[in-house]
């Protein structure tokens, strides 16, 4: 029986010969793609364990990183912490901030917006980050501070620069957009957090936020809907 050589110098009438496979680490996640794991691990950590409890060997235990990249990346816990409560407000800001460019009627597009509103702070999982705040909060006083400014400040802000612009278009007519704000997030979310934080109910699901979002845009606008 006959063997088939391959043709080592290329040219025809030989086999092929196959490529060599690549040898060597695979490629590596980008720091930006390592910064999110670590803080989806984090926010599971800080709403499970609590602040006090949680350290930096469990966020990088949990993200499957190295506690050398995650020191490299977040020196510290406050910076953990502070950077994981901005992630989420930046991309609730950014979502009221194109919802409020949209078209259409005043109600739909309120509704819309408050619905991003009670995703943000009705979530399941931010309630018992909330609930941990209230808790550690005498011992850490940083982290409350960090929660108020980092995420209830600039939900309040995105949403009163959100009723500007509905002012602006003249659909509603307001004596104050940041006054109103604080008062539509107070109706929207005080009563199923307040239930929610002292276990009388469980956190409202994604339904149930959207029912409660429609119920108060169209409650705000009888009060100041343009005629």
């Amino acid at each position: 029986m006959s063997t088939v050589k391959a043709d080592r110098t290329g040219g025809g009438g030989g086999v092929a010969r196959e490529a060599p496979r690549g040898r060597g680490r695979p490629q590596q996640r980008s720091d930006e793609e390592t910064r999110a794991i670590i803080l989806e691990a984090a926010r599971y950590e800080f709403s499970h364990t609590g602040y006090a409890a949680t350290g930096m060997e469990s966020v990088a235990r949990r993200a499957g990183v190295s506690t050398k990249t995650l020191y490299r990346l977040y020196p510290n816990k406050a910076v953990v912490f502070e950077a994981m409560v901005a992630g989420r407000i930046e991309m609730f800001v950014s979502i009221v901030k194109l919802r409020a460019c949209d078209g259409g009627d005043i109600e739909t597009a309120l509704t819309e917006a408050l619905t991003v509103c009670a995703d943000l702070m009705l979530d399941g999982e931010v309630i018992a980050l909330q609930r941990v705040i209230a808790g550690d909060s005498d011992k850490f006083p940083d982290i409350a501070e960090t929660f108020f400014h980092k995420a209830i400040t600039p939900t309040q802000t995105a949403l009163a620069n959100w009723l500007r612009v509905q002012q602006k278009r003249g659909t509603i007519v307001l004596d104050d957009a940041d006054t109103a704000a604080g008062m539509l997030l107070g109706m929207l979310a005080m009563q199923p957090l307040r239930a929610t934080m002292f276990g009388h109910q469980p956190a409202p699901t994604k339904e149930e936020r959207a029912e409660r979002a429609a119920t108060c845009a169209k409650l705000f606008l009888r009060g100041c809907r343009s005629q």
